[in-house]
């Protein structure tokens, strides 16, 4: 079976791929730019300073990395068509954008994971150090080294409150400046702790007095009284306690004693405590303005996250497309090389990558291929190259040669067919190769049936019968026939012979007619008169036989002008004068028709035998007359009609066209003008044929065709140019100007 013909195997339906459209990348636009709203939104709605939960954190972190992600591989892919397009890849750009694709969204996917888990740990991390725990534990330490700071503070005012009463009362029981006040003091020194104390006064100019003291450690105690403190005391009325360097100072008013003053002191590391006090309070500080930030250090680790995490996808998304442009670049030069071999380009090449993997080994091969084609269409080129040329010298030949050559092919179809095959086919402007030969010629077609190899045929085309003479030959793919056309010829060896049997029969019939019309002349003179019969019958006797001898002159006169018409005698003569005449004969004889004679003015001249030309036009005319009283009598008959046409043609011609409205012309129009062929009874089948050879001896032509309407139009073309070369030729045989003319039979005429 044809392979043409073998039914083309059903495949599955194709699953339709969700395709990227410009309306899907608006609405991930619009996504990016609802859930970045409603992130806003969200952050701002709630003020204070308490954090977000984790979950929620996590979802509006989610919700702004999956349309910023998927907007992100959206640009790339763009970018991606973009630089495909540049770069003039085509085909290749389906697999360009699939791999950056591929890749981005491989990229993102941890990326994204990755930084949903960070966001929950952080936030599950540091969402104890933000709790009400953290805050009172961090307080309660706070708390607790301020009291014990201001505890230690207020045990060394305290004692010396008390001492500075006790003192008081010890003034009451011995001066200041004796022994058992001294010792009272001491032990009022020890008994509390203290380190050092001294009792002063303070002058006016502000000097310090000291009245007693206990110095073990031998320091200028005055120094250490602050006159700021003393101040303090004078207004409030009550004890004042610093912490100064190692000490714990404290000053007190003696009761009763409006210029009399205790000063006390401890050692201690009350600067360390302090110190420590300090960094609580300092921490505590931080750690509330931490609070204070902690929503906003939320929002910007989170918003960090994100954009970190979108600078990953992005750069993943640019390594995508990077990668794809050197995997796709090799696959789009072949794609590119492909259609240049294509296009017919088989001199396109593709670099052949270095590395040693598919991609070279594909380039390779796709380099061999194009070479081998190269060479193979350079070696077909070349053959139709030679073809072509054979088939140029086959054609000239062809077309140079009169016979007519048809290639039939196996299947009778037509091959190949020159110029003169084509016009005596009558094929015109229709192209018969390809054309089965059956009905371009059946009667060819049915000689390839038989086994004859040379044959004359009769064929009929363009409702013209034509004789050819045919040969037939085999050739590898079939037959090939060469016909010539022999119409002509057999018309010319007819006319030839009947213009021989003219000849003869005239010499022959001619001689013993005048004495029977004479024999019969001179009986009816004589015995006319002397026979007696009722009925005449002597006298219809010899009347018919002198009738009938003048018929027969007449026939014998017709065959002696048609075997030899007399040699034409060439003046200038007016076509229409001789037009007109030979239409006047017939317009009187048949007053029923309607005789029409146009003719340019002024009318033309041509050199001719007028009476040669009169008899023809008068014999063309005569014809026309005949096929319109051939149509019969009828009402409904249209009104016979001759017009006779004279007009200057081309190239100094000169055209007389005569057209009817009559019978028409017979079905065997191409056998009119040979002798002896007549449609009418009582026609002689010579008027045309001595009309032909009157035309052919004025070097004219002749020519029938059907008339638009119905009817005849007879067309008869002169060539002055030849013609005036007779107007001064003698009258031998020998000046007769016109070229020898090879007839088919291979003899020469005039």
């Amino acid at each position: 079976m044809d392979a043409v013909s073998e039914p083309i195997a059903e495949t599955a339906p194709r699953k339709r791929r969700f395709g990227v459209t410009p309306v899907v990348e608006l609405g991930v636009i619009a996504l990016a730019i609802t859930f970045a709203a409603v992130t806003y939104f969200t952050i701002t709605g709630e003020s204070g300073p308490r954090l977000l939960t984790p979950p929620i954190v996590a979802l509006l972190l989610i919700a702004n990395l999956l349309p910023g992600g998927a907007l992100l591989v959206l640009i790339g892919r763009r970018i991606a068509r973009s630089r495909s397009a540049r770069a003039g890849m085509g085909g290749g750009s389906g697999l360009h954008v699939r791999l950056v694709a591929i890749f981005s969204v491989l990229a993102a996917v941890p990326v994204l994971l990755v930084t949903v888990v960070s966001s929950l740990l952080f936030q599950y991390g540091v969402e104890f150090w933000f709790s009400d725990r953290a805050r009172g534990m961090l307080e309660n330490a706070s708390s607790l080294a301020q009291s014990s700071y201001q505890q230690l503070l207020a045990d060394v005012g305290n004692h010396t409150t008390a001492m500075s009463g006790d003192l008081a009362a010890g003034l009451r029981d011995a001066p200041i400046d004796s022994l058992a006040f001294r010792e009272f003091f001491a032990r009022q020194v020890y008994y509390r702790s203290l380190s050092e104390a001294v009792i002063f006064t303070v002058q006016p100019n502000g000097s310090i007095d000291t009245v007693a003291l206990v110095n073990p450690y031998e320091r200028d105690l005055a120094k250490e009284i602050d006159p700021g403190l003393l101040a303090k005391i004078k207004a409030e009325h009550q004890s004042s306690t610093i912490a100064s360097g190692d000490r714990i100072r404290s000053i007190a008013q003696l009761p009763g004693a409006d210029n009399l003053y205790v000063y006390a002191g401890r050692l201690s590391n009350v600067g360390e405590m302090s110190q420590q006090t300090r960094r609580a309070q300092a921490v505590l500080a931080d750690y509330r303005a931490l609070v204070q930030r902690s929503r906003s250090l939320q929002l910007q680790f989170n918003g960090a996250l994100l954009l970190l995490s979108l600078l990953i996808v992005g750069a993943a998304v640019w390594v995508a497309i990077t990668v794809a442009d050197r995997l796709v670049r090799p696959i789009s030069e072949l794609v590119g090389a492909a259609r240049g071999v294509a296009g017919g380009d088989l001199a396109v090449r593709v670099p052949e990558p270095k590395a040693q993997d598919e991609i070279a080994t594909l380039a390779r091969a796709f380099n061999s291929m194009t070479g081998r084609l190269e060479d193979q269409r350079t070696e077909l080129v070349t053959a139709n190259a030679q073809l072509e040329s054979r088939r140029a010298l086959i054609e000239a030949v062809m077309s140079g040669v009169s016979a007519g050559v048809i290639s039939i092919a196996a299947d009778r179809r037509v091959r190949l067919i020159n110029a003169p095959a084509r016009a005596l086919l009558r094929q015109g402007d229709e192209d018969p190769v390809g054309r089965k030969l059956k009905r371009i010629a059946p009667e060819l077609d049915a000689m390839l049936d038989g086994d004859e190899r040379e044959a004359v045929v009769q064929i009929t085309t363009g409702g013209e019968a034509l004789t050819l003479a045919v040969k037939i030959t085999r050739d590898e793919a079939g037959q090939v026939l060469t016909f010539d056309d022999i119409t002509q010829q057999l018309n010319d060896q007819r006319r030839a012979a009947w213009s021989d049997v003219a000849r003869r029969i005239a010499h022959e019939i001619k001689n013993p007619l005048t004495p029977i019309q004479l024999a019969a002349e001179r009986l009816q003179r004589r015995y006319g008169k002397k026979i007696e019969s009722d009925d005449g019958t002597f006298a219809k006797l010899t009347g018919t036989i002198v009738r009938q001898v003048g018929d027969l002159r007449r026939m014998v006169d017709e065959f002696s002008s048609f075997a030899r018409m007399p040699k034409p005698l060439f003046r200038q003569e007016s076509l229409l004068d001789i037009a007109r005449q030979a239409m006047f004969l017939h317009e009187v004889a048949h007053p029923t028709i309607h005789f029409e004679l146009d003719a340019p003015d002024p009318a033309p001249t041509i050199i001719c035998d007028r009476r040669q030309i009169g008899q023809a036009l008068t014999n063309v005319v005569k014809n026309a007359v005949e096929a319109i009283e051939g149509r019969g009598e009828g009402e409904a008959l249209p009104q016979g009609h001759v017009h006779m046409t004279i007009e200057h043609g081309s190239d100094h011609r000169v055209l007389l066209t005569l057209a009817d409205n009559g019978v028409g012309l017979p079905v065997e129009r191409n056998r009119i003008v040979e002798p002896y062929m007549t449609t009418r009874s009582g026609g002689t089948g010579l008027g045309l044929a001595i009309v032909k050879k009157i035309v052919e001896e004025h070097f004219g032509t002749i020519a029938f065709s059907d008339r638009p309407g119905g009817g005849t139009c007879v067309t008869i073309c002169f060539d002055t140019d030849l013609l005036a070369n007779m107007a001064d030729t003698p009258d031998d045989d020998s000046a007769d100007p016109r070229p020898a003319v090879l007839t088919r039979t291979g003899k020469s005429k005039s």
